[in-house]
């Protein structure tokens, strides 16, 4: 397995700082990584991705394997030579995505018979060629293929959804060893599915931990449940899952929620949030959100955040920004991508630094306090 220790715990919560071994690199934890769906992120080349220096980065396999295709990444040497990415990259399976097209596909317990979004092409996963594929393009972390829960589910469903999940884990495990008695060096982490049943996530766990998974993953949550939901059901998950092991808290979320779960002793984050964010004008800062195109900040000297080290922050002012923005031109997403990523990266190094020095509760608090919560409905 891939090795991975708890450097720090928390003494007033749950929170820890830890740091998981893989053939890229070391990644220290809690960490943010940001989204390269299609195999770059949105808006970046990778020495800006470099400047910013997230701990790993995550890319998505239903994406590439429809375009460019896993030959083409393999001719082209292996998909951190074509992201220019030299760090570690973890990789979804691809469940998501095809679950979310569910009009386009057709699950059977062998896997899933999906239509290409791109032009139609009929395609096929299972547990095994998911692995198959991400063992391929040569990533650090593979997640198993699994079967996404809709909010709300019905329980009837919910519980076939899950043993199914469980099943496919399994065979995906399996397969990610018989990948690495052929070279691949990279690990695999389990998905932990159950909706808000606190019964369901127990029995999906607790056959899980069964099985040398190198992390698990807490998935089928930020798919439309309230905000006190989600909060709910991560306090509820996330001491489930094994003390030695990374805690990978997937497609969530905003910052509040980020420390939230790391209070609840999460490791790993990835989200869209914050690229996608970008593309429509909305920032986040240490003070609270912004949406860039308001007509308010069109004489604004201020930098986006005075307590931002990105070079957006010390190069342009909020001003200039929206005139960028609200002219059209590409600039401004490069530089508010350059921003929002450097603020989830950051924010989660402040977190790891704060614990390592016995003052999280502080930093949290802290954090919380100075952006405010009802900063979520102004970028809603």
């Amino acid at each position: 397995m891939l090795p991975f220790a708890v450097e720090r715990r928390d003494p007033s919560s749950a929170a820890r700082a830890g740091v998981l071994e893989t053939p890229h690199g070391p990644v220290a934890t809690p960490a943010f990584m940001p989204v390269g769906t299609a195999g770059t992120v949105k808006g970046l080349a990778a020495w800006e991705l470099e400047r910013i220096a997230p701990g790993m980065v995550l890319a998505n396999t239903y994406h590439l394997m429809l375009r460019p295709g896993v030959d083409v990444l393999q001719r082209l040497g292996g998909l951190h030579r074509f992201m220019g990415w030299d760090g570690p990259i973890l990789t979804d399976s691809g469940g998501y995505q095809v679950f979310s097209l569910s009009e386009r596909a057709r699950l059977d317990e062998d896997g899933v018979t999906f239509a290409s979004h791109i032009d139609g092409s009929r395609h096929r996963l299972t547990p095994e060629s998911a692995v198959e594929l991400q063992a391929r393009f040569g990533v650090d972390v593979a997640m198993v293929l699994d079967e996404c829960l809709p909010y709300p589910v019905d329980p009837a469903r919910a519980r076939e959804s899950v043993d199914r999940s469980v099943r496919w884990a399994v065979r995906s495990l399996q397969e990610a060893e018989r990948r690495g008695e052929h070279g691949w060096q990279g690990g695999i982490f389990a998905i932990q599915q159950g909706s808000l049943d606190r019964e369901l996530r127990a029995s999906c766990t607790a056959r899980l931990v069964e099985h040398p998974f190198d992390g698990f993953a807490i998935g089928g949550l930020a798919v439309g449940e309230p905000p006190e939901a989600l909060h709910e059901a991560v306090a509820m998950a996330a001491p489930m899952l094994p003390e030695d092991r990374p805690r990978y808290l997937m497609g969530v979320g905003y910052p509040e929620d980020l420390l939230h779960a790391v209070d609840c002793g999460v490791d790993l984050f990835d989200c869209v949030l914050p690229t996608r964010s970008a593309r429509t004008g909305k920032v986040f800062t240490s003070r609270g959100d912004l949406v860039i195109k308001n007509a308010r900040f069109r004489d604004d000297p201020e930098p986006l955040d005075p307590d931002c080290p990105c070079p957006t922050c010390r190069r342009y002012s909020r001003g200039a920004l929206r005139h960028y923005f609200v002219s059209g031109e590409a600039t401004s997403v490069v530089l508010l991508t350059i921003h929002n990523l450097t603020y989830f990266v950051s924010l989660m190094r402040g977190a790891r630094e704060a614990i390592m020095a016995r003052r999280w509760s502080e930093y949290r608090d802290a954090a919380l306090a100075a952006r405010g919560l009802a900063c979520r409905e102004e970028v809603s």
